[in-house]
């Protein structure tokens, strides 16, 4: 009997094999999706943030610049950019910042102080504060497919993102400079102890002298400069006024403008206090006044013989920004500081912030003769507008100015922060987050 033929032996189904590479294909392609969509979206809100950060930064370094040494600048400075950060929200495309910061409230971000870039950083800081850091530590995200990592983590890792700023002031040649200059030394620059080309904080100094007066760039000229292309009376009133931009920098030579012109000067200083006359008359809007205009009056006069400034026939004595003579206090830089601070009380509506700060050349007048002349510049200095100039007076036009460290400017800044005088301007840094200066990857 013959046996029938065995088999073949057939594979056997594998059920449900497909269904589970198409089940892992599908969670890899998800996982994908969300890196993509969730990734996309963190990084078009860091960039929201950082944008925003950097706003509140920039702000609170501005008001902490206009309000050194007041005893409320750190919290001003707080507020300013808080609020800086808060307009930011409100702004298109913000919706989850401006949430987020709702519902954090007061510690969603930290305004910190310092007096160095480089940290370390406080609230309220030092009183002596110039830098501004501003950071938020952790923006909460919405999240799309997120969720999904949860099959790969108990944990998954927090939707978030974070952002840090710091800002501050650097130094720059400016060129809204005055047609001014004064005469410096250079072998009294010593920033350390408060010296700058032989001038300290404070001191009361004549920025343009007159008629009688010695001068030391030689006979003839009464510290006045040609900015430019530009000379003449006209000019100079105009430049006076701020109406003339002419840059300069270190090392370069500066004309001088021979001549005392007593009255185009006048007219175009006298501006800065809300005073206007001659072709400036109807010239408010283009040269605004100060914020504070006030003055000690009678004015401050000049005694050829001493070589001081008097007021009612007592020297006037400048300590530390205060002038006073033996029995008067004077107006000075430091009450128009606290004025200033607190703006807009007592300041004036049509006022424009350090109208009565000029920006002006520091000149190296050794070996300078008289004439139309040419002096390098040492550098710049920002000096306070004492009082406005007296009209028709060619012997009692001397302009008289308190030195002070810093004041704004304009042009490019440094590339690094310096301990130096002169126009500053507000400017980003990278932020380091601790004293072997590490910089953060936030910012």
């Amino acid at each position: 009997m013959n046996s029938l033929p065995a088999r073949p032996a057939w594979p056997v189904r594998q059920r449900g094999a497909v269904m589970l590479l198409v089940t892992i294909a599908m969670l890899a392609i998800l996982a994908m999706g969300a890196l993509a969509l969730d990734g996309g979206h963190m990084l078009v809100n860091k960039a929201r943030l950082q944008n925003a950060v950097d706003a509140a930064a920039l702000s609170g370094a501005k008001t902490l610049q206009q309000m050194s040494g007041a005893s409320n600048a750190a919290s001003q400075t707080r507020a300013a950019a808080l609020d800086t950060l808060a307009l930011n929200a409100q702004a298109a495309g913000n919706g989850e910042l401006a949430q987020a910061l709702a519902e954090g409230g007061t510690g969603f971000a930290l305004v910190e102080l310092a007096t160095s870039v480089y940290g370390p950083f406080s609230y309220p800081g030092p009183l002596a504060a110039r830098y501004v850091r501003v950071s938020v530590p952790s923006e909460r995200l919405q999240g799309f497919f997120w969720p999904i990592l949860s099959v790969f983590s108990d944990q998954p890792p927090e939707k978030a993102v974070a952002a840090i700023a710091t800002a501050g002031p650097s130094p720059t040649s400016p060129c809204n400079i005055a047609p001014l200059m004064v005469c410096g030394n250079p072998n009294q620059y010593d920033p350390d102890n408060g010296l700058f080309w032989g001038y300290s904080f404070g001191g009361l100094e004549v920025l343009k002298g007159a008629a009688g007066n010695e001068s030391a760039i030689g006979p003839g000229n009464f510290q006045l400069i040609r900015l430019g292309d530009s000379s003449g009376a006209a000019d100079v009133r105009e430049a006076l006024a701020g109406g003339i931009s002419q840059c300069n920098s270190v090392g370069e030579s500066v004309e001088t403008e021979p001549g005392n012109t007593v009255g185009p000067v006048s007219q175009g200083f006298n501006t800065r206090f809300g005073q206007y006359s001659g072709s400036l008359s109807s010239s408010a809007a283009s040269y605004p006044p100060d914020l504070v205009t006030d003055y000690s009056s009678p004015r401050m006069t000049y005694n050829d013989g001493t070589g001081k400034a008097e007021y009612e026939g007592r020297e006037v004595s400048a300590s530390n920004g205060d002038l006073s003579t033996s029995t008067t206090a004077l107006l000075d830089y430091n009450d128009w500081q606290r004025r200033v601070a607190g703006c807009p009380s007592g300041c004036r509506n049509d006022g424009v912030f350090e109208r009565r700060v000029l920006k002006i050349v520091v000149g190296n007048c050794t070996g300078a003769s008289g004439g139309q002349t040419s002096v390098p510049v040492l550098g710049f200095g920002c000096f306070f507008l004492v009082q406005p100039l007296p009209t028709g007076t060619g012997n009692q036009a001397q302009i008289f100015g308190q030195f002070i460290r810093e004041c704004e400017g304009d042009n490019v800044p440094d590339i690094n922060p310096v301990e130096d005088a002169g126009p500053q301007i507000i400017q980003l840094y990278k932020t380091y987050i601790d004293n072997t200066r590490t910089p953060s990857d936030d910012s």
